[in-house]
């Protein structure tokens, strides 16, 4: 029971809000499991779109652009598990840690969120409880099924960028995000880089580490499994025809390397 000052927020999510996450090929046959942490954009219907013109929502800052369509087809062409996250990166970012100042962003890229201001530690936890835990549970059960079941995994995290950010112009077409692990990163670096065709960014245009990202620490280094966090830039994965190009480079790619990565 709620202490006496307390009270009982509402529900965050009602019947006519859409599932927080969507699984791709639950039986896929690959080693490779695709994460995508910020595909989607949807608000809760009961936080009138945290105060914010679809425009924004639309934006970068409301998520991954380009990136939930080339899980989607990466994963059908490499027969893998995939996850999509169904809510806005701006109403709780699933790809950072609780601690973190940016899971619930009061500000993002000179945007106010006017949902997200002043919130109270139980609004925070809400969130955190309905859309943060569940999602990675979901992962958490994927692969505890999959190691018990003696499958090999590889898993990529799947994330996309703005090409300019603070008035600069960023170069790379992608980029290969690692921490402490660096056996996938590495190869894909490598054979990315010799497409030819591509500048490809080595811990660019961001890095990873314990306080600023999730899936890595949590799911890929703590249970030791060869990963990789996947950044294409998104001008171009913006439309269909981007989106499949870049998975089937990706699925020639990966199956190259497979051998190499599930030894």
């Amino acid at each position: 029971m709620a202490d006496s000052g307390e009270q009982a927020l509402p529900p965050l999510l009602d019947a006519g809000d859409p599932a927080i996450f969507t699984v791709h090929h639950p039986h896929g046959r690959s080693p490779f499991v695709l994460l995508a942490d910020h595909a989607g954009q949807q608000v809760p219907a009961a936080l009138h779109d945290l105060g914010l013109p679809q425009a924004e929502l639309d934006r970068h800052i409301g998520w991954d652009i380009g990136i939930a369509g080339t899980t989607r087809a990466l994963a059908k062409r490499l027969d893998a598990w995939a996850i999509e996250q169904t809510y806005s990166r701006l109403l709780i970012d699933c790809n950072r840690p609780l601690a973190s100042p940016t899971l619930i962003p009061e500000v993002s890229d000179g945007t106010l969120i006017p949902g997200n201001a002043g919130l109270s530690a139980a609004q925070r936890q809400q969130r955190i409880d309905a859309i943060h835990a569940p999602y990675h549970a979901r992962i958490s059960a994927e692969l505890d099924r999959r190691r018990e079941a003696g499958i090999p995994t590889v898993l990529v995290m799947m994330h996309s960028f703005t090409p300019a950010m603070n008035g600069f112009q960023r170069p790379w077409h992608a980029g290969v995000l690692y921490y402490q692990d660096t056996r996938f990163a590495h190869a894909l670096l490598q054979a990315l880089r010799a497409e030819g065709d591509l500048v490809v960014g080595d811990n660019e245009p961001y890095s990873v580490n314990r306080n600023s990202d999730y899936a890595v620490p949590v799911h890929g280094e703590g249970r030791g499994l060869v990963h990789v966090e996947l950044e294409i830039r998104q001008d171009l994965i913006a439309d269909a025809a981007g989106q499949q190009a870049w998975a089937e480079r990706l699925e020639r790619i990966f199956r190259a390397l497979q051998p190499s990565l599930t030894r």
